[in-house]
């Protein structure tokens, strides 16, 4: 059963399925329905005993798929120390995917992984429609589904060849716009975000319908690019309909 898990999980590898580093990006891939064939840990038990504790509704889906290998073996297939990893198949998202009626998140060419997972899950938890980008970070590196604790299988979040493949109108982030406070968002907005350098490129600015800024103490020179995503977010949700679910599962 070992042998057989850790022979599946080289070859899903070497076809390109995406690494789930840690519980928690596991554990929303599984809740929002991606094909997670093999869950590997160096400690079985834990895992379900924090499944049971974090997540219940996924105790008997990790009891199904999850293998005990022992830590050496972990180490080389997960490359971290987090107790538990996966391999699941990127989800197939399109343009096509997006619900134009919640804000759609457009990055100008972003560089960090971090930062860019970061941004998928602030998006996930306020409702955004999606996260789109241009510029060659890959939203499926590992480095940023463990930012975005696997969220990018909870709405589309895809590469696009330019900010004209978007429609809608275009709000961006920038420090010459106007003051953000107050501004009501159109339905379908796609609002656009710099790169952490070089903010907004010609070519944003240019399609933007609207510049914005957010306020910001005399001194700072900017938010973290998943921070100003919330700020904005957050701004729009507090204007939207209620919620239809319960708030704060984990």
């Amino acid at each position: 059963m070992v042998s057989q898990s850790v022979e599946q999980w080289e070859r899903l590898r070497a076809e390109g399925a995406v690494l789930l580093d840690g519980f928690h990006p596991v554990k929303h891939a599984l809740r929002f329905g991606a094909t997670v064939p093999v869950v590997v840990t160096p400690d079985r038990a834990a895992v379900l005993s924090l499944a049971a504790a974090l997540a219940p509704d996924l105790v008997t889906a990790l009891d199904e798929r999850a293998t005990e290998v022992d830590a050496a073996t972990f180490d080389r297939l997960s490359g971290h120390r987090t107790g538990v990893a996966a391999l699941a198949q990127p989800a197939a998202w399109t343009l096509g995917s997006v619900a134009q009626a919640a804000p759609l998140v457009f990055l100008d060419d972003p560089r960090h992984l971090g930062n860019y997972g970061a941004v998928v899950r602030v998006a996930a938890g306020l409702g955004a429609a999606g996260v789109v980008s241009t510029g060659t970070v890959d939203p499926w590196h590992p480095a940023v589904v463990r930012g975005a604790a696997g969220l990018q299988f909870a709405l589309p979040v895809l590469r696009v060849p330019s900010v004209d493949a978007v429609p809608g109108p275009l709000v961006a982030l920038d420090a010459a716009g106007r003051d953000a406070r107050g501004f009501a968002l159109p339905d379908g907005a796609v609002l656009a975000f710099g790169s952490e350098r070089r903010g907004l490129s010609p070519q944003v600015r240019a399609r933007a319908d609207e510049l914005l800024a957010l306020p910001m103490r005399p001194g700072v020179a900017s938010y973290n690019l998943a921070s100003a995503v919330a700020m904005v977010l957050y701004q729009w949700l507090l204007g939207a309909a209620p919620p239809a679910q319960p708030v704060g599962q984990a």
